[in-house]
């Protein structure tokens, strides 16, 4: 199963489309190259799938969402080692 996982922008670099983004704990680098244009900073939140940040989300949907997300037990954990073992350059 292949989740979208809300995450909390950390810092956006300059050179390229690139956030660090954390994710309960686990931070990695994540494209927002979909969401050009949108203004995104330290402290937003993103929707993460595969790498990838899909949707500009509020704190509230985001941490809804994971809440539920965290209830589908085996699912979430096996998409947060994912997350743990992935990552942009």
């Amino acid at each position: 199963m292949c989740l979208a996982i809300p995450g909390e922008i950390v810092s956006v670099r300059q050179d390229r489309p690139v956030a660090e983004v954390d994710v309960t704990g686990v931070r990695r680098a994540v494209d927002i190259g979909l969401l050009d244009g949108q203004g995104l900073a330290p402290g937003d939140w993103v929707l993460i799938h595969v790498g990838f940040a899909m949707s500009k989300i509020d704190e509230a949907e985001a941490r809804a969402t994971l809440e539920l997300l965290q209830g589908l037990g085996d699912a979430y954990r096996d998409e947060i080692d994912a997350l743990r073992e992935s990552g942009i350059g």
